[in-house]
């Protein structure tokens, strides 16, 4: 049976909530990364964002790619060496950085910086992700989930230079 690209989304969705992410924690990174930068963000309008990020093939591809390589890694269905890098999240390793800045680069350079920054600082869902005592492994997971929110910052930030670039138009 061919698997229908309407249920890539569905599939992503669900393997992110069955890793215990759910939406509101990718929609709290994009508060961490914009409210010092957009004075009336809500949480609402950071959850819009993550949803439309989310429904990009090329998104959809990175989530289910990168979970099922973490599964396998829990399951020791890897082989060596490569069974003891992703299980180690070995530092040098850097394959789950590169699917995570194929996400970031779907919403241009800016997503780049808000990426790095929230990867060194680690806040909210990401925390949890990076706790090796819990025996899961989250190797490319807690890349994608703090590349998702860098997207959704990265969108909301264009749409709100955009807006206020047609207010400066108004205003002549």
């Amino acid at each position: 049976m061919e698997f229908l690209n309407h249920d890539l989304e569905k599939t992503a969705l669900s393997l992110l909530e069955k890793r215990g992410v759910t939406l509101d924690d990718i929609a709290d990174l994009v508060y961490f990364l914009q409210s010092k930068y957009h004075d009336d963000l809500s949480m609402e309008e950071c959850l819009h964002n993550v949803k439309r990020v989310l429904t990009k093939r090329e998104i959809q591809n990175a989530i289910i790619t990168g979970i099922e390589l973490d599964i396998l890694g829990e399951q020791n269905k890897l082989q060596e060496p490569l069974l003891s890098i992703i299980k180690r999240d070995e530092g040098l390793y850097g394959i789950d950085e590169i699917i995570a800045l194929s996400i970031v680069n779907v919403y241009g350079s800016i997503g780049f910086t808000n990426y790095g920054y929230i990867d060194k600082m680690k806040p909210g869902i990401l925390e949890r992700l990076n706790d090796k005592s819990t025996g899961m492994v989250h190797t490319f997971l807690d890349d994608i989930v703090g590349a998702i929110a860098a997207a959704a910052s990265s969108r909301l930030a264009h749409r709100a230079a955009h807006k206020n670039s047609d207010e400066r138009k108004d205003d002549k």
